[in-house]
């Protein structure tokens, strides 16, 4: 029904091929798009590029989000390789271990800001950079979770965060509907990635989502990987500012 042939799209957070952001690339990937990739640092680099090579992604970058220099040079790379881009994933967030695990309320200065800077205001960044290159339109998705509205016990300080990720999303859909850029939080039931395990007792969280959800069926990065690029398509265009659920009806039960 829908094809990305074509298209220019930035994946942010492939980490290991159980990642979020690697099932979205090669959804991207199957549909036609053209990739450019990026990795945390030289330590994750040979478990990243072996990926990206393996479903031909034309730009492998390196890419910290907190230093604005290597942010600067990812999109360089894009406007010097490409001239324009499509779609945007970020996939990434980060909080200190020792504010994760503690009471929300007990969370440190430093370590909510980190927090929200790395996981809702990197989304921003990459947001901004992108907008001058999307001259067609098109589309930025970040991920986020369900504990942004309801309190999910063991997610602490992220629930917060993932809160202000998702208001960050309408406001910036708001901003920059008029220009035909879409924005998007893709919000899955848990998932079973190297980055959510740093969540006290997940393996029960995983349990339990799979019995209270109606399909009784956790959701898996093939079934985000395939709404992300029908939301990076042209059929989606006049859909935009929305959380979106994939997470098998998990949170529709009380």
């Amino acid at each position: 029904m829908f094809s990305l042939a074509g298209q220019k799209a930035l994946v942010v957070g492939v980490a290991n091929d159980q990642s979020i952001a690697w099932g979205c690339a090669k959804a991207f990937r199957e549909q036609g798009a053209d990739l450019a990739i990026t990795y945390l640092n030289a330590k994750a680099e040979p478990h990243v590029r072996p990926l990206a090579e393996s479903i031909g992604a034309e730009l492998i970058l390196p890419l910290d989000v907190t230093d604005d220099a290597q942010l600067d040079a990812v999109y360089a790379a894009i406007a010097e390789r490409w001239g324009r881009l499509d779609t945007v994933l970020h996939s990434i967030a980060f909080c200190p271990r020792e504010d994760l695990h503690g009471r929300v309320v007990d969370s440190s200065r430093q370590g909510f800001a980190m927090a929200m800077d790395v996981s809702v205001h990197s989304f921003l960044r990459m947001v901004r950079r992108a907008e001058p290159l999307m001259t067609r339109g098109g589309t930025c998705m970040t991920v986020s979770f369900y504990g942004s509205e309801k309190v999910v016990e063991n997610y602490n300080i992220m629930g917060p965060v993932k809160a202000a990720l998702e208001a960050s999303v309408r406001y910036a859909a708001a901003e920059l509907g008029e220009k035909r850029i879409s924005i998007h939080a893709l919000s899955p039931g848990p998932l079973k990635t190297r980055a959510a395990s740093g969540i006290a007792e997940f393996d029960e969280l995983l349990e339990l989502a799979a019995e209270r959800a109606p399909t009784h069926l956790l959701a898996t990065i093939e079934d985000v990987g395939a709404y992300a690029a029908f939301l990076a398509s042209r059929e989606a265009a006049n859909v935009t500012g929305g959380v979106h659920l994939i997470d098998g009806g998990y949170s529709i039960i009380g």
